[in-house]
């Protein structure tokens, strides 16, 4: 029993490190350009064996998403435990969404979700998986806009519409920063996120983590 445990931990050891790779190799090379073969070559391997696990090139990206989406959401539940306001949770999350240093491990760029949107746009599959992405996402949001209703932090705005107008707006976002857009980087996109969530849920906020914006 001991060899077999073994066994399943090292090949759970073999399969994180290769979707670390290709989380590194895609970023790089955008999905488009990277191949099996560059993804095995980064993470020591064959390109048999990573074709083993994964199977194709858009399993292994749903699959690389997959994990840095569940390593994201498990560093969130951490920091959220520290935290004593539903007000502050949603600001942390948001940091974490914008700001470069609360990323997590693994890091991953929004220049991984252009192309995981990309695909999903033409891939049934990849779709799902996107889909899916979206419903966590909204549904964190959500239970945090009700737990701050119940704790009298929040005004009586529909926790669903606000998930899906708060994820809305980040996913824009996303987008400029992703692009480097010289107008809207990522403490302009964080600050102007928390003004929004700010004014929906009718809480007073001022920022606590990044300088003022220019201007302002």
């Amino acid at each position: 029993m001991k060899v077999q445990a073994n066994n399943v931990g090292t090949a759970d050891q073999r399969r994180e490190q290769m979707l670390r790779a290709a989380l590194e190799v895609i970023e790089e090379r955008g999905y488009a350009e990277s191949r099996i073969a560059d993804v095995a070559e980064r993470a020591g391997t064959s390109p048999a064996l990573v074709i083993y696990y994964f199977k194709t090139k858009d399993q292994l990206l749903t699959e690389a998403m997959r994990f840095s989406e569940d390593t994201w959401y498990e560093a969130g539940t951490r920091r959220m435990e520290q935290i004593p306001t539903a007000a502050g949770k949603l600001e942390e999350i948001v940091a974490m969404c914008c700001l470069p240093e609360a990323d997590t491990e693994p890091e991953t760029s929004w220049v991984l979700w252009l192309d995981l949107w990309s695909q999903a746009a033409r891939n049934p599959e990849v779709a799902s998986v996107r889909q899916k992405f979206d419903e966590r996402w909204r549904g964190l949001i959500g239970s945090l806009v009700t737990e701050g209703q119940e704790a009298g932090e929040f005004g009586p705005v529909d926790a669903e519409d606000f998930a899906v107008l708060m994820s809305s707006l980040l996913d824009g976002f996303a987008i400029q920063i992703a692009l480097a857009d010289q107008v809207v980087d990522a403490t302009r996109a964080f600050e102007l996120t928390m003004r929004f969530i700010a004014a929906q849920l009718g809480f007073t906020w001022t920022s606590r983590r990044s300088p003022r914006l220019a201007g302002t």
